[in-house]
Parts: C-alpha cells; sequence; structure tokens
C-alpha cells in the first residue's frame, strides 16, 4: 500500500485512525475520548517532522515521548542499523558477548569517569528501575543486610509502571488501581523550586527538602536499600525543577547512613538537561544510573543500569546463587546498541550538547512573547526542556491544548496544567522558528 495515492485522501487518513481505534488499545488514553479528540495517524517522519497519510505535517515538539533526541531517521543511525544487520541481528547475552555491546558499555562508563564501570542492560526504562532496586536489596543481602529492603522516593515522583517501578512511584493516577499488588516506599517531599518563598533560592527549598529524608534516614537506614531520584528533573510529575544541591545531599547522606542512591536518567539523561548525564551538574555521582528513552534515538527499545564496581564485585562468587539472576530476551539486543553507539557519534563528534545552547537561546527569545503573560506560571528552562503552568486551567486542558496544537502542526501532550517543550535536538534555524511560533500561536489561542 502507497501513502497518499487514495482517490480520497482524507478518508484514508480517517480509515487509518478508524481501524487503529477497532484493533489498537493505546497506552495512557481514555480510548471512550475518540474519535472526538483527534488522533494522529502518522505515515512517515523525518528530523523532527511527522507526516500524517494526507500528507499534512506537525512538529515533533515532545520528541515522542522524549526518546528521538535526534530526530526522526537520522542517517548516521540509519546506516549503523544497516551496516549492523549485514553482521548481526540477536544473540542471546547469557555466555555470549559482542561488538555492539561491549562498545556501547565501555563508552558508558568513560562518560562517567569510569566511576559506574558495569553496564547491566535491559529492554525499557520500567526494568531499568526493577534491575537497580533488585540490583541494591540484593547488594544488601550479600553485605549480611537482610532487613535493607525498603525504598526511598520523592513526593511526585514517576520511575515506571511496573509493579516494582510503581513502588517507588508516587504519582496516584498511575499507582492507586494496583495499591494492592505494589510495595508502597517511603515518601520524601520534593525540592521542587517553585515552593521557594520570597527571598528564597531553588538552593535553599532543596536544602529544607533534604532534611525530611535526613530525619528519614536517621530513624530507617536498617531498613532502606536505596533512595530513587530523578535528577534535577521530575519528568511525568510536571517537569519539576529542583536544584543541584539536592543531589549533593543525598550523596552525603546516603554515604554517611549506608543507603544506595539510585539515579534514575531515564528521560533526563543523554544531554536532556544540557549535560551528557544530568547528575554532572551536582559533581556527584550514585551508585546505580539507569539510562533508556533517547538512548537509541527512538530507533529500539534499550535501557542500561550502570553500577559501581564495589556493587558488581558483591555479586562474584563460587554458585549461580549469587550472581544476579536477571534476564531479558532482548537484553543487549546488538541492533539497539549499534543504534546507541551511533548516538553517542553524533553527540560527540558534533559537539551537539555545545550548539545546544544556542539553540535552546534562540527558542527561549521566541517564547518570551508568552512567557510573562499574567496567567502563565513558573516559566522556566534547563537544557533542552522548557515547561510552564496555566493558571485557570480547566477540566481537559491537556486535551484541548493537544487539539489547538494539531491545527497549527504541532504535536504537543501537556500534564494537566503543564505545558511543557522536549524536540530534538538538531534543529536547523527554520526548524526552531517553526516551532517556536507554532507555540506562541498555540499559547495565545489558549490563553484568549
Amino acid at each position: 500500500m502507497t501513502y497518499g495515492t487514495s482517490a480520497n485522501p482524507v478518508r484514508a487518513q480517517a480509515s487509518w485512525v478508524e481501524r487503529s481505534l477497532a484493533a489498537v488499545w493505546h497506552p495512557c488514553t481514555q480510548m471512550q475520548s475518540h474519535p472526538e479528540l483527534p488522533m494522529l495517524a502518522v505515515a512517515r517522519a523525518d528530523g523532527p517532522w511527522l507526516t500524517d497519510f494526507d500528507g499534512a505535517r506537525y512538529f515533533d515538539a515532545i520528541s515522542s515521548w522524549w526518546v528521538c533526541l535526534l530526530g526522526h531517521r537520522h542517517p548516521a543511525v540509519v546506516q549503523a542499523l544497516r551496516d549492523q544487520l549485514d553482521r548481526l541481528d540477536h544473540v542471546m547475552l547469557a555466555g555470549v558477548t559482542h561488538q555492539p555491546v561491549i562498545e556501547l558499555s565501555e563508552r558508558l562508563s568513560a562518560l562517567t569517569g569510569n566511576v559506574l564501570g558495569h553496564a547491566f542492560f535491559g529492554s525499557d526504562g520500567a526494568s531499568a528501575i526493577e534491575i537497580a532496586i533488585k540490583m541494591s536489596a540484593h547488594a544488601w543481602q550479600h553485605r549480611g543486610h537482610r532487613d535493607k529492603q525498603s525504598f526511598v522516593c520523592m513526593a511526585g515522583s514517576y520511575h515506571g509502571e511496573t509493579l516494582g517501578a510503581l513502588g517507588v512511584t508516587d504519582l496516584p493516577g498511575f499507582r492507586r488501581p494496583y495499591e494492592g499488588l505494589v510495595r508502597p516506599a517511603h515518601v520524601v517531599p520534593s525540592a521542587d523550586a517553585r515552593q521557594a518563598r520570597p527571598g528564597d533560592q531553588a538552593c535553599d527549598v532543596a536544602l529544607r527538602a533534604v532534611r525530611h529524608l535526613e530525619s528519614l534516614l536517621e530513624d530507617r537506614a536498617d531498613s532502606i536499600a536505596a533512595i530513587v531520584t530523578e535528577p534535577l528533573v521530575q519528568g511525568a510529575g510536571g517537569m519539576v525543577f529542583y536544584d543541584a544541591e539536592y543531589l549533593r545531599q543525598v550523596r552525603a547522606l546516603c554515604d554517611r547512613h549506608s543507603v544506595h542512591w539510585i539515579a534514575d536518567e531515564i528521560a533526563v539523561g543523554c544531554g536532556r538537561t544540557g549535560s551528557f548525564f544530568a547528575c554532572e551538574q551536582s559533581g556527584v555521582w550514585p551508585d546505580l544510573l539507569c539510562l533508556s528513552k533517547g538512548m537509541t534515538g527512538g530507533f529500539l527499545p534499550l535501557s542500561v543500569v550502570l553500577a559501581r564496581d564495589e556493587i558488581y564485585r558483591l555479586f562474584l562468587g563460587d554458585s549461580a546463587s549469587s550472581a544476579f539472576l536477571h534476564s531479558h530476551s532482548y537484553t543487549g539486543n546488538p541492533l539497539a546498541c549499534s543504534a546507541a553507539v551511533a548516538v553517542l557519534d553524533v553527540l560527540q563528534k558534533d559537539d551537539v550538547l555545545s550548539a545546544n545552547r544556542l539553540r535552546a537561546a534562540r527558542l527561549g527569545a521566541l517564547l518570551r512573547q508568552f512567557s510573562e503573560h499574567p496567567r502563565v506560571r513558573h516559566f522556566r528552562h534547563i537544557g533542552m526542556i522548557w515547561a510552564w503552568e496555566i493558571a485557570g486551567a480547566q477540566p481537559g486542558f491537556a486535551q484541548q491544548v493537544f487539539r489547538i496544537a494539531l491545527k497549527h502542526e504541532l504535536l504537543l501532550r501537556p500534564i494537566g496544567n503543564t505545558v511543557y517543550l522536549m524536540p530534538p535536538y538538531l534543529l536547523s534555524d527554520a526548524d526552531i522558528d517553526a516551532l517556536g511560533n507554532s507555540v506562541v500561536a498555540v499559547m495565545n489561542e489558549v490563553l484568549a
């Protein structure tokens, strides 16, 4: 079947939507809201642009759930996958290895200054969290601390939707239906910079928030394995920004009380906050670091947990029972690893993160056209993330913005009353202007 050749192209697009609604159960979607709420049927994509079956284009302003870092179908990654297909498609990673997984592991470790020297691969972000929390609890068992089986998360945190990950997620909409299945974590206040009092800096909010963690660890460290944080930005909780001082305090408290720190860089890693790892901006490293989403540039699912040597060595022994017995069928898939290596090549050879500072400045200048509107609250920016709230938003606000954005050739997906942008990195000046002008047009319509 060929795109766009129907005698009735509008009917061609509608047909794909109808077929999807009949056969596909879409994630994070109230299916009954369709077809009144438009659904975008995508035929192809190039760079930041999605094209539907009618030939209409839409700017992917959220990198398709934050994964398409370089835009869609970047030629270097496409070529890497073609080359890899000619060599090796897949092989299990138990007792077998291959070049792409070795190269990727070595390069990721090098990016941490070899502090996190061992890479354990999974399939997606939630599976990385599952791996990390199991690894932490199991490591404490190896050290004779079998009671250290509980975890800590920040208020409003999101770490995935599998049962273990839900245990360290503090978003009721995701967690409440499964409360009976989930082992809940201790929840400490967020260091949300929006909570600043008059005269405060974001650092002051962080220092106040961390006192709650300090008190909890003083009382319960004997039963706590780890704290899980999203460094600098809590994503699905509403793009909550906080100061890097919180992470420095977390590191110090974890060291003092013998608790692991798990950094969930699934959304904020790979340069999204301006440094390859968000943790870099704090000057301290976690014990375990989870990475996924943009790791392969949106081509294939892949995740990794990077571990310190002292944790890795606890699992060495004479019997299989002392090993970390966790696996995924597609662990370290050669194609996915090749895509990830190609993404690293592009980021490093083209000095993408430095260039992003110029891109961010250009886009930020355009967004200032509405950022001072009295209904726009807490306009904020870090790296290639922008977010703001709309005061007085009514129920259905997110769907309203989604619908209006499609009219302006833009894909947006607000979180509650928080509108955010996480666009692909490789944007030309024309792309940036198109994005900025479309967002301004959408916000003008929403605010009117």
